[in-house]
C-alpha cells in the first residue's frame, strides 16, 4: 500500500492554493492560563464550506481527468465532506451526487443542497451509506470520492498542517480529531515530513473509540457507535488511514460526551467563535489533562469546522 507523502501534500497545496482560504491561527490568554501551555488554534471553521474538508475535496476533484469527471462525482458523508465535494464539483462544473444519513444536521443538509448537489438519504449506518452509494454510482456513472480513505483526500487535508508549521515552526504538539482519519493522517504526514520531533496526537470520543482500539490492538476495529454528539466523528477508519496513523501518529486519547460539550461551549463563550462538537474533542482532551507533558509547550489544535445546527445546540 503506497501511503501519501509530504511531497503529495506539497503538490496538493499548489493545486488548491487559489481555491482554498489560508486560514487564521487564533490565540486565547484564558485558554493558555487554563492549560499552562501556549495554544494555537488553526481555524478551519473559517475555511470555505466552513470546514477543513474542502481542502481534500478540492484536491481530489481538481485531480480528476476529463474522462473520470465527465459523469460527475459521488460520495457519502454526514455533512462537511458532502458540502466540500458539492462545492468543488460546482467549481469544476460537474454534477455531484451525495448520500447523507437521515440524522445529518439540518444545517449541513441545507448547505449541500445549496451548492447544487443531488442528495439521497439513507439509514445512519456505514452499511447503509455504502449500499446506497453503490446504487447511486451504478445509476449515474459518477466517480466515487471516498470521504477519507483516498490518498488525494489525505494529501489535501494535510495542507492545513503544512500552513500551520510554515507559520508557526516552533509548534511542538498538534492535536486533531479522529473520525475516518483523513485529517489526522494528513496532519501526521505533514508534521513528520516537515518537523519529525512534533508529536501529532489523535483525539476521539470515548463512546466512538474505534480508532483508539485500532491503534491499541494493531488491528482495524469497526465503528460501532454512531450516537456521539461529535457527528463528524461517527465513521470508522479505512485501511489507508489506519496504515498512515500507525506509521506517523504518536498516540490517540479519548474524551467523554460531557467533556466535549463543555469544551465546545467554553470556546463559544470565551473566544466568540463557533466550533462544531467534533473539533471540541481535542480541546476537551487538552482541558481534561488527557495530553501528557504539555506544560510550557507550544500546542496547536486543528479546529476542523463550524457548521452547527443552531436549532439543536448540545447544551440546550
Amino acid at each position: 500500500m503506497n501511503l501519501p507523502t509530504l511531497s503529495d501534500i506539497q503538490q496538493a497545496e499548489s493545486r488548491i492554493r487559489e481555491a482554498v482560504h489560508r486560514t487564521p491561527v487564533l490565540r486565547s490568554r484564558q485558554v493558555d492560563e487554563r492549560t499552562g501551555c501556549r495554544v494555537y488554534f488553526k481555524c478551519e471553521n473559517f475555511q470555505r464550506v466552513g470546514a477543513f474538508k474542502f481542502r481534500g475535496a478540492s484536491n481530489a476533484v481538481f485531480s480528476l481527468s476529463e474522462e473520470d469527471s465527465k459523469n460527475g462525482v459521488a460520495t457519502h458523508s454526514s455533512g462537511n465532506h458532502a458540502q466540500a465535494i458539492a462545492l468543488a464539483a460546482k467549481m469544476k462544473n460537474i454534477p455531484a451526487y451525495i448520500v447523507m444519513p437521515e440524522n445529518s444536521p439540518e444545517v449541513k443538509k441545507r448547505a449541500v443542497a445549496g451548492y447544487g448537489a443531488e442528495i439521497t438519504f439513507c439509514e445512519p449506518t456505514q452499511q447503509a451509506r455504502e449500499e446506497t452509494l453503490e446504487k447511486v454510482v451504478e445509476n449515474t456513472g459518477s466517480t466515487f470520492i471516498h470521504p477519507y480513505n483516498d490518498p488525494r483526500i489525505i494529501a489535501g487535508q494535510g495542507t492545513s498542517a503544512l500552513e500551520l508549521l510554515q507559520d508557526y515552526p516552533d509548534t511542538e504538539i498538534i492535536l486533531a480529531p479522529v473520525g475516518g482519519g483523513g485529517l489526522a493522517s494528513g496532519t501526521a504526514i505533514a508534521a513528520c515530513g516537515m518537523k519529525p520531533e512534533v508529536k501529532v496526537i489523535g483525539c476521539e470520543p470515548e463512546i466512538a473509540d474505534d480508532a483508539y482500539l485500532s491503534f491499541k490492538t494493531g488491528e482495524l476495529q469497526p465503528s460501532k457507535n454512531t450516537q456521539t454528539v461529535a457527528d463528524g466523528l461517527r465513521t470508522g477508519l479505512g485501511e489507508l488511514t489506519f496504515a498512515c496513523l500507525q506509521k506517523h501518529l504518536h498516540s490517540i486519547v479519548t474524551v467523554s460526551e460531557e467533556e466535549i460539550v463543555s469544551a465546545m461551549r467554553y470556546i463559544w463563550e470565551r473566544m466568540n467563535i463557533i466550533i462544531e462538537a467534533s473539533c471540541a474533542v481535542p480541546v476537551a482532551a487538552l482541558f481534561n489533562d488527557k495530553i501528557e507533558d504539555v506544560k510550557g509547550k507550544n500546542v496547536a489544535i486543528i479546529i476542523t469546522g463550524g457548521n452547527v445546527d443552531l436549532d439543536h445546540l448540545p447544551w440546550e
